[in-house]
């Protein structure tokens, strides 16, 4: 049984990394997609929420009309497809989460929620030739919500908890360690040290993986 699935996993790590959205192939940190709302806009812990609820509500039911609305259509209109659902549910979205946050709250976001209508997290599957099954476009839409939701979270309260000594608001502690953190330049910074400790984790646990098939073996 071991020596099984030893071979099944160094067979298929690579089919496995590509279908696992949130760690070990998170569409932010090993695909560079989403990067303009993380860093200029996710600040706060507060802010990363409020993407976080546009991205969940956006992202996956996106994928699943456009899945079913560019069946008819030619290969070179989908982006227009993609976008145009975007936009129409970003209405009833908004509207939502006028009702759920503040009105100053969700304007913190600034342009970055209307700029999900066209974020290529949402829209990029339009690229592809091949159509997309709708139970395959709900699987795939939660597994990517999933993953930048992860990063939109983790780099909101970091940054806020750097800068601020706050979480959601609320003091945690007195010291400032990073006041840059909240500006797009720190945002930069924090992202690239992320992606390479994350990057160096997937890269040795998947060295693992083909150490401990090949030693079974």
């Amino acid at each position: 049984m071991k020596l099984k699935k030893a071979k099944f996993l160094s067979e298929n790590m690579e089919t496995i990394a590509r279908r696992d959205r949130i760690l070990l192939n998170n569409p932010v940190i090993m695909q560079g997609m989403g990067l303009a709302p993380l860093v200029v806009a996710a600040t706060t812990g507060r802010s990363a929420l409020i993407l976080s609820v546009a991205v969940l509500l956006l992202l996956t039911p996106t994928r699943m009309l456009a899945a079913l609305a560019a069946r008819p259509v030619p290969y070179r209109f989908r982006a227009i497809v993609y976008c145009g659902i975007a936009g129409v549910l970003y209405v009833a979205v908004y509207l939502l989460m006028r009702g759920w946050f503040e009105v100053e709250q969700t304007l913190a976001v600034g342009m970055y929620l209307p700029l999900l209508c066209v974020e290529p997290l949402i829209i990029k599957r339009y690229e592809r030739p091949r159509k997309e099954p709708v139970l395959v476009a709900l699987q795939k839409g939660l597994y990517i919500t999933g993953g930048y939701i992860l990063i939109l979270m983790l780099m909101g309260c970091l940054r806020e908890l750097l800068a601020a000594g706050t979480l959601f608001g609320r003091p945690v502690s007195n010291v400032h360690l990073l006041p840059v953190a909240s500006l797009p330049a720190g945002g930069f910074i924090l992202v690239g040290v992320l992606c390479a400790i994350w990057r160096g984790a997937v890269r040795a646990y998947k060295n693992y993986v083909h150490r401990e098939a090949n030693r079974t073996v």
